[in-house]
Parts: C-alpha cells; sequence; structure tokens
C-alpha cells in the first residue's frame, strides 16, 4: 500500500479540529458570535483539516468521520448566513470559508 502524506496535518489534528466545533457549538444562543480562537486561526481551519484527513483516510475511518463531518457541517450551516461577498478560487469547493456569524 502507498503511503500518502496530509500536507500540514499533525498527531492530534483530527482531535484539535473537532474540538474547535465543539467549543464554538457549546457557546449559547442560536447563532455563532465568533471568533472562537486566535485572528487567523478560526474554525473554518478546523473544517479545513476535517476535509484534508478525510482524503487520506482508508474506506471505513472516512465513512466514520464523514458522518460526524456532515453532522458538524449541518450544524455549522444552520448557525450561520452565506456571505456572498466572500467567494474566491481559494473558496471553491470550501463553502464553510464562504459564511458569516449571524
Amino acid at each position: 500500500m502507498r503511503r500518502v502524506e496530509a500536507e500540514h496535518l499533525w498527531p492530534g489534528a483530527v482531535a484539535v479540529a473537532l474540538s474547535r466545533f465543539e467549543r464554538a457549538f457549546g457557546e449559547p444562543g442560536r447563532y455563532l458570535s465568533g471568533p472562537y480562537e486566535s485572528p487567523g486561526i478560526e474554525i473554518e481551519d478546523g473544517r479545513d483539516d476535517l476535509d484534508e484527513v478525510l482524503r487520506y483516510l482508508p474506506g471505513g475511518a472516512r465513512v466514520d468521520l464523514g458522518r460526524l463531518v456532515a453532522r458538524i457541517d449541518e450544524e455549522f450551516e444552520r448557525r450561520t448566513l452565506p456571505d456572498p461577498g466572500r467567494a474566491s478560487e481559494w473558496t471553491a469547493g470550501r463553502w464553510w470559508w464562504r459564511i458569516r456569524e449571524r
């Protein structure tokens, strides 16, 4: 089996990414009020990491994490609004960077 390395992931990256969402979703109220991390380290960065991990995981693990990410995405979208002014080549296919807090 050929080993493929993720570009910028480290041991524990999935746990860190999931903890960002856990912290954000644990805030009271219907809407995200952001930011949750230091400037430049947003929960969107955590979603990027999860997306990258999903590309490299083997089948069963990918399905399991994919289910969790689908639930995260549903809640993330529910608590945010689309931001039509932020579309760019960089955000293409990464909807989580094209949203804003309500």
